[in-house]
């Protein structure tokens, strides 16, 4: 068995969206705003319990496909309120449905989601190499800054950090760990 990142070995689930997903580059717009999305009901939470729900939550956001999302109303918000299968924090719904209200906003301006994020990383995946994972840098404070300003919420810079983290925008694999190589 490779040698992986340790968070990773503590349940199976983990270990395969570890072994998947986690710090590869993601260059989808709709991709990138889902997993902002998700990284907003996980405040307070871990992120376990996130992707435990997740398929919950893609069945109950429309696949996370914006433009559906946007036309949620009062009688979308309590059926979400009533899903047990989801987080059902009013805020951080209500926080989804404004989302993606601001992504389709983004859009119609002419400004690709994907192309502001990774404009405001610099571009390129960011590699890591202090050897020590911060909870947040300058980077994601002036990126949790950004999405404020747009009106985007449960975005503060650990949050941030975090997605940059699921999203490859930053590589934060362990130095030993098998996938900080194979992601480039």
């Amino acid at each position: 068995m490779p040698k992986r990142c340790k968070w990773a070995d503590s349940n199976d689930l983990l270990g395969a969206y570890h072994d998947e997903e986690w710090g590869v580059p993601e260059y989808d717009s709709r991709a990138l705003w889902e997993k902002l999305m998700l990284d907003g009901f996980q405040a307070g939470l871990s992120w376990l319990t996130i992707l435990r729900k997740r398929d919950a939550f893609r069945e109950a956001f429309a696949g996370f496909d914006p433009a559906l999302v946007a036309r949620f109303g009062k009688r979308d918000i309590n059926r979400l309120l009533g899903n047990a299968e989801i987080v059902r924090s009013r805020a951080k719904i209500e926080s989804t449905i404004q989302g993606a209200r601001i992504y389709l906003a983004m859009q119609e301006s002419g400004e690709d989601f994907s192309t502001f994020v990774w404009k405001l990383a610099g571009g390129k995946p960011i590699r890591n190499t202090t050897g020590i994972v911060p909870t947040k840098t300058p980077l994601s404070e002036s990126i949790s800054k950004e999405f404020k300003q747009r009106g985007f919420k449960f975005v503060g810079p650990v949050i941030v950090y975090a997605w940059m983290q699921a999203t490859g925008i930053v590589n934060d694999h362990a130095a030993d760990c098998f996938r900080r190589k194979a992601i480039k």
